[in-house]
């Protein structure tokens, strides 16, 4: 049985993530996306893809969501979560899994979902087993 901390959070990750969607500005794909991260501290942050005709230069949800975590002095993800509305599940695009490392440790979440709900729950070690880290740069 889950801890109910643990599934009001989540769904409250959810809400804020499908709200961060609907605010997307997609014009270009047309592929809306929603992030919402909670910080170490229990703290709630959300973002959505805002596109650009200069695609290169358009900015992910899971980036928006993170900037205004950092933006509000919090340095560390306990969950994110990722929503679109997609027949198989998205995961965050290469750049964003750097991003989410940068702020994650081994017990980090990476929540998958559709507006249905979550749908897989994995670590950042699994979708980026070989990530960069400050560790590197040590050596």
């Amino acid at each position: 049985m889950q801890d109910m901390n643990i599934v009001s959070i989540e769904a409250k990750l959810l809400d804020l993530a499908i709200s961060a969607r609907s605010k997307a500005y997609a014009p270009y794909s047309n592929f809306a996306v929603g992030a919402a991260v909670e910080s170490a501290s229990g703290k709630v942050y959300s973002g959505c893809n805002v596109e650009n005709i200069s695609y290169p230069v358009g900015t992910c949800a899971e980036a928006g969501a993170i900037a205004a975590m950092v933006a509000d002095g919090e340095r560390k993800i306990r969950r994110i979560l990722v929503v679109a509305e997609t027949s198989s599940l998205i995961a965050p695009c290469g750049a964003c899994l750097q991003r989410i490392k940068e702020f994650a440790d081994e017990k980090t979440q990476i929540l998958l979902a559709t507006p249905d709900g979550i749908k897989k729950i994995l670590t950042i070690e699994q979708l980026l087993p070989f990530g960069f880290d400050n560790e590197e740069l040590k050596k």
